[in-house]
């Protein structure tokens, strides 16, 4: 499998993840507890969105577990030390957005196919199942519930957080900017998208949020495909 590091390509080598004596008890018995992305799934759906009421945060997979709560890249690093136990490699998709609230997911690979796992507030922004043929088609599923006031899907790309070498991601205490910045940093393929379709979309976005202002926004075609 190729990968994209900064724009060079790097080879997957098989995955190196931390030993079991890393974790704690508690750890280790959730990580034997979720072996498949659909059990990671619903384990962050069970999880309260991390609203930062304190303060902004970006906290390691340690630090989610002794909270108990996470947002979209605290949901997405923790997926990555779950699976990675499991023999998934630590990938995850950063999707670039207008309004500078991107989304970050983790991605994995089952019969040839592409899917997702994922924390979000959105509905519309969660896993998605691994029915996708390349990377390109599973970031576009994203394109349509991103759409809200705000919201427009603009790029991607693929990190493998390996290439985070000198950062502990996994366990650290510390809020992970630096793990936020490289993701907002790295050059992002773009998503063309027509200012027509766009602008349907939020049409149709406002017409909801005036109807149902409270209401899971779950309008969207393809649902069957999310996780």
């Amino acid at each position: 499998m190729k990968l994209f590091r900064r724009g060079v390509t790097i080879r997957d080598r098989g995955v190196s993840s931390p030993p079991r004596t890393a974790f704690t008890r508690r750890e280790w018995e959730l990580i034997q507890r979720h072996r498949t992305p659909e059990q990671v799934q619903r384990f962050l759906r069970s999880l309260p969105y991390n609203r930062e009421k304190g303060g902004e945060t970006q906290r390691s997979f340690r630090e989610v577990i002794r909270h108990g709560e996470a947002h979209c890249l605290e949901g997405a690093l923790a997926a990555t030390v779950i699976l990675e136990q499991h023999g998934y490699p630590p990938l995850v998709l950063s999707l670039d957005s207008q309004d500078n609230l991107d989304h970050v997911i983790f991605v994995f690979r089952r019969r040839g196919r592409w899917g997702s796992v994922a924390r979000s507030r959105d509905a519309g922004l969660h896993g998605r199942r691994p029915v996708f043929r390349s990377l390109r088609d599973l970031a576009w599923s994203y394109f349509d519930p991103y759409v809200d006031f705000t919201g427009r899907l603009q790029g991607y790309q693929l990190v493998d957080l390996r290439t985070l070498t000198d950062y502990d991601w996994r366990f650290s205490p510390r809020n992970m900017w630096k793990a936020e910045k490289f993701l907002i940093d790295i050059p992002h393929r773009p998503m063309r998208s027509s200012d027509r379709r766009y602008r349907r979309l939020l049409r149709a976005y406002r017409e909801f949020r005036r109807r149902h202002p409270d209401a899971p926004a779950v309008f969207y075609r393809g649902r069957e495909r999310w996780m």
